[in-house]
């Protein structure tokens, strides 16, 4: 790959979670915090993203299949989205803010799966795809120690709407980016793709990954729904927040670049996947037990190291075992069944456990965090029985 090339994907892959990044962490904050929103009002405002999820990747990758460029899609996506983040960070109340963001929502879902099919029709080598991928968590941890910089110098911690407007920023700056990407035209597959892609799901392993995906995408939401309060109840100032939480993009970027493909080469995918969901019970199991204060911030590298050998090698494993004409709608299959289905219903999962476990607007941690604990710990069970490798 050619340095220029290098540059470009990294820089689109950077921005695309950056916008992510700048937001899903800590929204939750500011919803439970100066919006008074309750748990399940905070879940349906994270559901938007897995709701659109559900819809929009499949209606991208069928696109990027047969009838555009995905560059150009990535660029309308984005531009759209800055307007609508703009409109999010004005609303106050549940209903126009849960409209502004399923609108938002709708756009952005549609870019996820077409950054992947951007890399991986530049280039087939799992080693720079592992270099490229490096760069989402490095831009995710950025955005947070950005957004935390930028609240101890201009006290804007407390409204919690800032998030919103860095991510609209960005994603404005994601759109101008791609107009210099390389051209990624459709492979114009004659069936349809989406219905091909679907059919994958006879081959028993990848049925096995998505039903696992579903499982793990679903409870990553008590970790974006929880954490920030969480820790804030624990002691962790809230300007801390969004530093502690990116650890886990450090961690992340560093896992890519010095593990992804060594673990990919000499253990398989079968136990790479294990490996990931198991660092999510450990990071449930370490917030049960919640004490010393430290233990939290290390516990969050163990979402990076699960978002990389399980969601990361997820996507590599998805691209390997597809058919080149239909690997647009593959991806945007995984997307729609993680980030999409998984993480809805564990929108819905997380924030009805929340409401159940809160009285007197306290939290109730140990009971919420052990239910995530105990599925995650039948999900790493159900890799090593049923995943062939």
């Amino acid at each position: 790959m050619s340095t220029i090339l290098y540059i470009k994907l990294s820089l689109v892959m950077a921005l695309e979670y950056a916008v992510w990044g700048a937001w899903m962490p800590v929204l939750a904050a500011r919803l439970l915090g100066p919006l008074h929103f309750s748990g399940k009002q905070t879940g349906w405002i994270y559901a938007t993203l897995p709701l659109a999820c559900i819809i929009s990747p499949l209606i991208s990758g069928q696109l990027a299949d047969k009838s555009l460029n995905a560059e150009w899609i990535l660029i309308g996506a984005h531009l759209i989205g800055a307007v609508l983040l703009l409109i999010a960070a004005l609303q106050t109340r549940f209903l126009a803010l849960f409209i502004v963001m399923f609108l938002y929502s709708l756009f952005y879902a549609a870019t996820l799966p077409l950054v992947n099919v951007v890399l991986f029709a530049g280039t087939e080598d799992a080693g720079w795809q592992g270099k490229v991928f490096m760069w989402a968590p490095i831009a995710w941890a950025i955005a947070g120690y950005f957004l935390s910089g930028w609240r101890w110098s201009f006290k804007t911690g407390e409204k919690g709407r800032d998030c919103l407007f860095l991510a609209a920023a960005l994603s404005v700056i994601m759109a101008i980016c791609c107009l210099f990407l390389p051209s990624t035209p459709p492979a114009r597959s004659p069936e349809a793709p989406v219905l091909q892609a679907i059919n994958m799901l006879k081959n028993s392993n990848f049925l096995i990954f998505i039903i696992v995906s579903l499982v793990a995408g679903g409870l990553m939401q008590f970790y974006f729904l929880c954490s920030a309060r969480f820790m804030m109840d624990k002691g962790i100032h809230a300007k801390n927040v969004p530093a502690v939480m990116a650890i886990a993009q450090v961690v992340q970027a560093l896992a890519t670049f010095y593990l992804l493909n060594k673990c990919i080469t000499n253990l398989g995918f079968k136990w790479t996947l294990t490996i990931g969901a198991a660092c999510w019970f450990f990071l449930y199991l370490f917030y049960l037990i919640s004490k010393p204060r430290g233990l939290i911030v290390i516990s969050q590298s163990l979402h990076g190291f699960a978002y990389v050998l399980f969601i990361i090698a997820g996507q590599i494993f998805a691209n390997a075992a597809s058919p080149i004409e239909i690997r647009s709608s593959v991806q945007a299959l995984v997307f729609a069944s993680v980030t999409g289905i998984g993480l809805f219903l564990g929108t819905q999962f997380a924030g009805a456990v929340m409401d159940i476990f809160k009285q007197q607007d306290k939290f109730n941690w140990r009971a919420i965090f052990s239910l995530p604990a105990l599925i995650m710990a039948a999900s790493v069970i159900a890799l090593i029985i049923f995943f062939k490798g």
